[in-house]
């Protein structure tokens, strides 16, 4: 009995799995998607390997020339590191020996930048440095835009005088002005004395211009001091001076225009290098010089050129 009731189960399971070809079909279907599926993939890898796009052809190539060119251009490199190296040494013991300070970068003002040292700054010093500076800022461009106002009232108004506001000398960059208005390292004393103009280091023989119209108040040749010096005087109370002048092309009395050449840069009188030494009067006040031609430069350089004026310690006379 034990025996005939083994045989029916398995009759059973017999009949049950003869009863469902549907399973057998699904699983047979499953298997060939998969390996479908799996040698699809394997043909793209092999196609995708072996088979370049003319893109791809292109890019290999150039890759293969870049490895060829790489170690050849490693040596050019480093010459021109070396080079580079070698004249800002040259350039800073010259500006060194000149002006006793080494020499600026090549963009002062963006050297100033306060995120520089950000990292170090805990946050909370950071936001209340910001916001304090950010009220101070606030306060200063509204008494910009006061002054900004007043002086395009003055300016719109008639009877203004507007003072000598161009430069003296063209193309002109911020690397070449020197020291301004105050005391500064005589470059024969090598003592601090009062310095009353701004320089501009330019080279021998470069004309020089009128910074606005006037009349020629004053022509000096000496071989001391201030050397061949024009002096010009303005409407409005102001005074122009030009020092150390190789020549002079205007004569005592003669009226100039803006713009017109007075004479040429040298080195006449105490003048340490070529450079003009150009001053500016007001009822007989020195003012500074840097101050009136901001409106011949852009804002960029002219921040520039004003943090030379103010830092360059040495005067050239």
């Amino acid at each position: 009995m034990s025996s005939d009731h083994l045989y029916s189960i398995d009759s059973d399971l017999k009949v049950k799995e003869s009863g469902k070809p549907g399973r057998r079909v699904l699983n047979f279907i499953l298997k060939v998607l998969a390996v479908s599926l799996v040698v699809t993939v394997v043909v793209y890898l092999v196609i995708a390997l072996t088979i370049n796009t003319d893109v791809e052809g292109r890019l290999k190539r150039e890759n293969k020339m870049y490895e060829k060119l790489y170690p050849e251009l490693l040596p050019q490199q480093q010459l021109l590191d070396d080079a580079i190296s070698n004249l800002e040494i040259k350039d800073n013991e010259i500006y060194e020996a000149i002006f006793h300070s080494s020499a600026p970068a090549v963009d002062p003002i963006n050297s100033l930048c306060l995120l520089s040292g950000g990292d170090s700054i805990p946050n909370t010093s950071l936001i209340a440095y910001s916001s304090a500076k950010s009220d101070r800022m606030m306060e200063d461009a509204r008494e910009v835009e006061l002054a900004l106002k007043q002086a395009l009232y003055r300016v719109a108004n008639p009877a203004t005088v507007l003072p000598p506001m161009h430069l003296p000398v063209k193309d002109i960059s911020f690397t070449q002005i020197g020291a301004s208005v105050g005391s500064r390292l005589q470059p024969y004393l090598k003592a601090y004395v009062d310095h009353d103009g701004l320089d501009f280091i330019v080279s021998q023989g470069e004309p020089v211009y009128a910074s606005a119209a006037g009349k020629v108040s004053s022509v000096v040749k000496s071989g001391k001091g201030k050397g061949n010096t024009v002096t010009i005087t303005h409407p409005g109370g102001y005074v122009t001076v030009y020092c150390h002048l190789s020549t002079m092309k205007v004569k005592q009395g003669q009226n100039v225009k803006l713009g017109q050449q007075i004479g040429t840069v040298g080195t006449t009188g105490n003048a340490f290098a070529p450079h003009l030494h150009y001053e500016v009067l007001l009822d007989g006040r020195t003012m500074d010089p840097v101050n009136y031609f901001f409106a011949s430069v852009d804002y960029e350089e002219y921040s520039n050129m004003l943090y030379m004026a103010v830092n360059t310690v040495q005067s050239l006379d």
